[in-house]
């Protein structure tokens, strides 16, 4: 099961409360401004600012 739209709308990047979006092979969560990457865990977006990765 992947990540709803409605989840994706409601979704914010936890550093900077901007906008974040699926990456191309729906492993993450892209957040442009902050040049993070959240990773989806069993389909459940880990949003924690530790956790995320640089692009």
């Amino acid at each position: 099961m992947a990540i709803s739209q409605e989840l994706l709308e409601i979704l914010r990047c936890p550093k900077c409360k901007g906008s974040i979006y699926l990456n191309s092979d729906q492993s993450g969560l892209v957040c442009d401004q902050c040049r993070l990457i959240f990773e989806i865990r069993e389909d459940i977006p880990i949003m924690l600012i530790d956790e995320a990765k640089p692009l």
